[in-house]
């Protein structure tokens, strides 16, 4: 084997297959063996200030985007997407260590007490708030900025089966309404609603709204969403506007044709025919 398609254990230095994308080896992940040393890099020490940073937004998130909040015992206890969130925080920490067990296990501990799967991989902003939470599947390669709330059977799906940016980038202050679907690595801007249940496969410009399936842009005439918006319901719909117009069209026909029957008739009788 070429000694350029290996890399060492970063546990024991053993020898391993660069395309194992794995940074301990097959002993040392049996025998629930981590390094410690790096505890002291750099990122580390980052995300962790991250967590304690993120753990005070994303319970204010709580409290400001959802009125039925009363206590921090409550949101803790009582909110899945609160604890999904808090895990993933911690899940995500030991991701950039690359100890890829203890990460996935806490984010299926998390699916499990919670109905809502967040790969560590993804990277989270502050402000983040799944209301109701449930069916909710974020991607491995999924990255989402700040003030961003998502509601019950969201997908931020892949598309590829390859190793690359494959899920959704998603900006700051955005909405994702319940049952949306977005998938593949396309970019939502900031100041975007996604309406209950679209399907959105392109890309969204800043201070856009997304309703239908497949998703369409609504342009809002660069009006800014509200920080906290939730009227991911209150969304107009395209093909209601288009079947207006039909409706319309129709009416003026008609009516154009009633004119031109009573014309023909005033004619005729002043014909004496």
């Amino acid at each position: 084997m070429d000694d350029h398609s290996l890399h060492k254990c970063m546990n024991c230095g053993l020898n391993m297959d660069s395309n194992d994308d794995v940074s301990l080896c097959s002993g040392c992940l049996l025998d629930m063996k981590t390094p410690l040393i790096q505890f002291e890099n750099d990122e580390f020490k980052e995300s962790l200030q991250y967590i304690l940073e993120f753990f005070k937004s994303d319970v204010h998130a709580a409290f400001d985007k959802d009125p039925a909040a009363r206590s921090i015992a409550e949101v803790l206890t009582s909110y899945p997407g609160i604890k999904a969130i808090l895990l993933y925080r911690v899940a995500h920490l030991f991701w950039i260590l690359k100890i890829q067990f203890i990460p996935r296990y806490l984010s299926d501990i998390g699916r499990q007490i919670s109905g809502i799967e967040i790969h560590p991989g993804a990277k989270i902003g502050k402000e983040f708030f799944i209301d109701h939470g449930s069916s909710i599947v974020i991607g491995e390669t999924s990255i989402i900025g700040n003030n961003v709330t998502i509601y019950q059977g969201v997908t931020l799906g892949g598309i590829s089966l390859k190793k690359v940016k494959r899920h959704p980038t998603i900006g700051n202050n955005v909405v994702i309404g319940a049952g949306a679907k977005i998938l593949g690595p396309v970019k939502i801007g900031d100041n975007v609603k996604i309406g209950a249940n679209s399907v959105v496969t392109i890309d969204v410009p800043d201070n856009s709204i997304v309703v239908g399936v497949p998703g369409r842009i609504v342009s809002r005439n660069g009006e800014k969403i509200p920080r906290i918006d939730l009227q991911h319901a209150d969304l107009p719909d395209p093909v209601l506007a288009i079947i207006k117009r039909l409706e319309d069209r129709i009416v003026s026909l008609e009516q154009k044709l009633t004119q031109e029957d009573q014309e023909l008739f005033e004619n005729t009788m002043g014909l004496g025919i």
